[in-house]
């Protein structure tokens, strides 16, 4: 089983899109340290100053990530392991083989159980169901390569 990528983003940015994504987060981190350096002459700081540029370095620093594509969410289905990162912010998750307790496999979403007791669930949504199909197959080949149990669900609303 070779490895196999999938994003979940809903559309990939072009090239300029990341380009100015990066000068957007580089203009918003030079805005934060002239604003604080700025207030810092004229007055006391107060909690907006600081709320402000922890918003202004915040955002800058996805920008730049988004930018260099780091904060790509994705699945990526190996021999052994899974990596999956829900989150555009926090980092990936590794799952071996020999962690995972079990697979439910839902309609929407996938739920992995961990031999320690945590669950991590993949929610897809319903915008590209044309993704959730190749997911599926290359999660059940993976279990079944690993020997993982698997239960597929209806998930009744």
């Amino acid at each position: 089983m070779a490895k196999t990528y999938f994003s979940l983003e809903i559309s990939e940015g072009n090239r300029i899109t990341k380009i100015f994504q990066i000068i957007l987060g580089l203009i918003c981190f030079f805005v934060a340290i002239f604003w604080l350096l700025y207030n810092f002459r004229l007055s006391e700081p107060d909690i907006t100053l600081w709320i402000t540029i922890i918003f202004l370095a915040g955002f800058s620093y996805y920008q730049i990530m988004a930018g260099l594509g780091r904060a790509v969410r994705f699945i990526e289905i190996d021999n052994k392991i899974i990596r999956l990162k829900k989150n555009s912010i926090l980092p990936a998750a590794i799952m071996g083989s020999d962690d995972i307790a079990r697979i439910e496999i839902f309609t929407l979403s996938i739920a992995f159980s961990m031999k320690n007791g945590k669950k991590s669930v993949l929610r897809f949504g319903t915008t590209f169901t044309d993704r959730i199909g190749p997911i599926k197959e290359m999660i059940l080949q993976f279990a079944e390569n690993n020997n993982v149990p698997v239960e597929m669900k209806n998930q009744e609303l």
